[in-house]
C-alpha cells in the first residue's frame, strides 16, 4: 500500500513537471519578479488574496513562528491556541484513535465528525468516510499560515464548514529560492522525530518536497492505579510525503500540483488495539491574479483504514479480539471553481460553483468465537454535493464595510447498504438496502465591519449553515471498549443559525479582541444512550454488563453560547498571548431523548484559556516559550454521569541558534506531568493523554 500510494503521488508531480508550458523556460528573472512582455508577477504559489469580506467576521492567524514555537511542533496541538476550537478527544495523534479526532468549534461538540471544514490549498481534508482528520499527515514546517475563521454560512467554504474554516496554506516559491532543511529530535519513551526537505527554483517555478517521520514506544493510557495484566505502552509511527509545483503560465496565471502521501500505525495500550490509516491526496489549481481574478482546483483523496478491537475482562487481567475492520477504502473527488469580478475599488464580488463526491464502504469481521471471526460486515455508500454560492463585499464609507452571500447546494445519498454474513456458510444474516435521498439546501452570511474610532473596529455577522451526516454516521455500527453504538441511515442533515458581535482594538503591536457569539445547530447528530447490556441489541449484536447501548440519532438542537476574548503584542523582546472562551451549551430533546433534554452535549468543556510568553532577543529565533494550557471539566457520556477532570498544562521550548545553518532546541510537554484525563470507558476505566514528555533535537538548514 505504502509503494502503491506513493507511486501514485510522484506520478502526480512528474506529469505536472512535463506539463509546464515550454515559454514558461523562457522568462528571466529580475530580482524578485519575473518579466513577461506585458507586466512582472511574483511567483509565490499562494491561492487568492483573502476576500475583503472576511474583516467582518471572527478570524484567528497562527503564524510560522507560532507553529516553530509550539512545544510540540503538531498542527493539532497548535490549533488548540485558537479560543472555542475544541478537537473530540483531548490526546492528540500520538495516542487518540484516529476516528475520534473531529474538529469543531463553540461548543458545538457531540460526536467525533468534524463540523469545522479544514482545507489544505484549497483542498478538503476531512476524511471522505468518517469525517475525522488525519492530523500526522502535515508537515507544519511548510505551511505559511493557518487561518481559523468562525461561524457557518461562508459560501465559498461549501456545506462541511458547519461551524467554521480551518485553511492551511503552503508556503510559496520565491524566484531564485534554493534551500535544504533537516531536522532530527530525540525524545522520552525512545521517541524519534525527523524531517527533511528542500524548496528549489526551476526556472521560474518551483518544486517543493518534504518528508517528515515520528515513531515512539508510548505511553500506557490506563491510569496507574486502574492498570491490569492487559495494559501496556500504546506506541506509534508515522511517515508523510509532501510534493508541491509551481510554474506560471503566462503573465497572471499560476498552475499548482501539489501530492501527498501519508501513513500512520499507532495502538491503544492492548492485544487487538493496533490500528493504520493511509492516505493519498492530489491536486491541480490554477489561480488568474489579472484584471478578473479567478481560480480552478480539482483534486482527489484516497484513503484506506484499518483498526482492531478487543473485549477486556473486568479485571483486566485477559483480552479477546471482537473485531477486525480489516478495510475501510474511501475516495473523495471534486472541483471548484471562482471568479472575482470588480465592483471597482471600493468592492469585490465572488461568483463560484464546487462539486464533490464521496465513496466509501467498511469491510470487518465480528463475532469472535475461540479466538476466530464468524461473520463478516460489509456497509457503506456514497454521497455527493453540488452547489453555487455568490457573495459581495462593499466599502460603503470610509468606515464602513458591509458583506452578505448566499450559497444553494444540491445533495444526494446513494448506493446505501449493509451485509452481514456467515463465513462458514456464506448465509445472509442482515441484508439491507436503504433508499436513495436527496435534497436542497440554502445558507448564507451577512456581516459588518466598522472602524468606530480610530484604533477600534466593531464587527457582525449573521449566517445560515449545514452539514451532510457522513457515511460512517449513517451506515457503520462501532464499538469503543464495552459500548456499542448503532448506525442510523435515516439521519437528516444538520442545520445551523447563528449570529455574533465583536470587536478589535489594535495599537502598534498589541492586538485585543472579542466576540460574543449564539448557535442553534438543529438536527444535530449524537451518540444518544438508549440502553444499558446485557443483551442483544438492534444493529451491533451482544452488549455486555459493562456496556451500554446507542444509536446516532438527530436531536432537535444543541443551543450555544459564550464570548472568546483574544490578545496579543510584542514588547521590546517579549511576546505574549492569551486567550480565553467560555460555551453556555445545551441540549434539546425529543420525548424519545428526554434522558439528555437539558443537559451539555458530550465533550465539550464550559471553560477554555491559553496563554503563552516568549522572549526572542533582537527579533531571532534564538529565546524561550512558555504555554499553559487550561480546559474545563467535561462529560465523556450524553447522560452526563461519566465526568473529565478539568486539567492545567505547562509546555516550554528553548531554542539556541549556533550559526546561521544550526539551531538546536530543547522542548517540554506537559512539564508538570499532568494526568489530562482524555476518555473514560463504561466500567469506569479512565484514559488519560500525553505524560510529560521531553525533546532534544537540532535543525538544519542551508541556503
Amino acid at each position: 500500500m505504502k509503494v502503491a500510494i506513493l507511486h501514485l503521488v510522484c506520478g502526480v508531480g512528474l506529469a505536472a513537471l512535463a506539463s509546464a508550458p515550454a515559454h514558461a523556460q523562457d522568462a528571466q528573472p529580475q530580482g524578485d519578479t519575473i518579466s513577461w512582455p506585458d507586466a512582472p508577477i511574483t511567483v509565490v504559489g499562494r491561492p487568492l488574496d483573502a476576500p475583503i469580506g472576511d474583516r467582518a467576521y471572527s478570524v484567528t492567524t497562527i503564524s510560522p513562528d507560532m507553529l516553530a514555537n509550539e512545544p510540540s511542533q503538531r498542527l493539532e496541538n497548535a490549533l488548540r491556541l485558537v479560543p472555542g476550537l475544541q478537537q473530540f478527544r483531548r490526546s492528540d495523534a500520538r495516542s487518540a484513535n484516529p476516528t475520534s479526532q473531529g474538529v469543531t468549534l463553540r461548543g458545538l461538540g457531540g460526536n467525533a465528525s468534524s463540523r469545522v471544514l479544514m482545507l489544505l490549498d484549497g483542498v478538503p481534508q476531512s476524511d471522505p468516510f468518517g469525517g475525522w482528520i488525519s492530523f500526522p499527515g502535515y508537515d507544519a514546517i511548510n505551511l505559511a499560515s493557518v487561518r481559523v475563521r468562525r461561524g457557518g454560512g461562508t459560501g465559498g467554504d461549501g456545506p462541511g464548514a458547519l461551524a467554521g474554516t480551518i485553511e492551511l496554506d503552503s508556503s510559496g516559491i520565491a524566484p531564485g529560492q534554493s534551500n535544504v532543511y533537516s531536522d532530527l529530535a530525540y525524545g522520552s519513551r525512545q521517541s524519534l522525530e525527523a524531517s527533511i526537505g528542500t524548496t528549489q527554483a526551476l526556472g521560474q517555478g518551483g518544486l517543493t518536497i518534504s518528508a517528515q517521520y515520528a515513531r515512539g514506544d508510548g505511553f500506557t493510557p490506563v491510569i496507574a492505579r486502574q492498570r491490569g495484566p492487559v495494559d501496556r505502552p500504546a506506541p506509534y509511527e508515522q511517515l508523510g510525503v509532501n510534493l508541491r509545483f509551481v510554474a506560471p503560465l503566462d503573465a497572471s496565471t499560476e498552475l499548482q500540483a501539489s501530492g501527498r502521501v501519508f501513513t500512520d500505525e499507532r495502538e491503544r495500550g492492548f492485544a487487538f488495539s493496533d490500528n493504520r490509516n493511509d492516505g493519498a491526496d492530489a491536486s491541480l489549481r490554477l489561480v488568474g491574479r489579472g484584471n478578473l481574478p479567478w481560480s480552478a482546483l480539482a483534486y482527489v483523496q484516497m484513503r484506506r483504514f484499518e483498526s482492531s478491537f478487543g473485549a477486556i475482562s473486568a479485571d483486566r487481567r485477559t483480552v479477546t479480539q471482537s473485531l477486525d475492520q480489516y478495510n475501510t477504502p474511501s475516495t473523495g473527488i471534486g472541483a471548484r471553481a471562482e471568479i472575482r469580478p470588480s465592483l471597482g475599488s471600493a468592492g469585490e464580488l465572488r461568483l463560484g460553483a464546487e462539486w464533490r463526491r464521496t465513496t466509501g464502504e467498511t469491510r470487518e469481521l465480528f463475532t469472535f468465537v475461540a479466538g476466530a471471526p464468524t461473520r463478516l460486515r460489509r456497509a457503506g455508500g456514497a454521497s455527493a454535493t453540488l452547489g453555487a454560492f455568490a457573495e459581495a463585499s462593499f466599502q460603503a464609507s470610509p468606515d464602513l464595510l458591509l458583506t452578505g452571500g448566499g450559497r444553494v447546494d444540491h445533495w444526494r445519498l446513494s448506493n446505501g447498504r449493509l451485509r452481514e454474513t456467515v463465513l462458514a456458510t456464506g448465509a445472509q444474516v442482515t441484508s439491507a438496502s436503504f433508499d436513495d435521498r436527496s435534497g436542497w439546501e440554502g445558507t448564507g452570511r451577512v456581516g459588518f465591519a466598522w472602524d468606530a474610532a480610530g484604533l477600534l473596529k466593531l464587527r457582525g455577522a449573521g449566517y445560515l449553515g449545514w452539514r451532510l451526516p457522513t457515511l460512517n454516521e449513517l451506515y457503520r455500527p462501532f464499538r469503543v471498549g464495552p459500548d456499542a453504538t448503532a448506525a442510523n441511515a435515516a439521519l437528516a442533515p444538520e442545520r445551523l443559525r447563528g449570529a455574533e458581535l465583536g470587536l478589535d482594538y489594535e495599537i502598534y503591536t498589541i492586538r485585543l479582541g472579542a466576540t460574543v457569539f449564539w448557535n442553534r445547530l438543529d438536527n444535530a447528530i449524537a451518540n444518544v444512550t438508549l440502553a444499558r447490556g446485557p443483551g442483544n441489541f438492534p444493529g451491533v449484536g451482544f452488549v455486555s454488563a459493562a456496556g451500554a447501548f446507542s444509536q446516532r440519532q438527530n436531536l432537535d438542537a444543541v443551543e450555544a453560547k459564550g464570548v472568546e476574548i483574544e490578545a496579543s503584542g510584542d514588547i521590546g523582546d517579549v511576546r505574549l498571548a492569551a486567550a480565553y472562551s467560555y460555551v453556555d451549551a445545551e441540549v434539546e430533546a425529543a420525548p424519545a431523548q428526554a434522558a439528555i433534554d437539558g443537559r451539555r452535549p458530550a465533550q465539550v468543556p464550559r471553560h477554555f484559556a491559553t496563554g503563552s510568553v516568549g522572549w526572542f532577543p533582537r527579533g531571532g529565533d534564538s529565546g524561550i516559550n512558555l504555554t499553559a494550557r487550561y480546559v474545563g471539566s467535561q462529560f465523556e457520556d450524553d447522560l452526563g454521569q461519566l465526568a473529565l477532570d478539568d486539567a492545567v498544562t505547562l509546555d516550554a521550548r528553548a531554542a539556541l541558534r549556533l550559526n546561521r545553518n544550526l539551531l538546536v532546541e530543547l522542548r517540554g510537554e506537559n512539564l508538570f506531568d499532568t494526568t489530562v484525563q482524555a476518555g473514560i470507558s463504561g466500567p469506569g476505566i479512565i484514559e488519560r493523554a500525553l505524560p510529560r514528555t521531553i525533546w532534544l533535537g537540532v535543525k538544519l538548514d542551508i541556503e
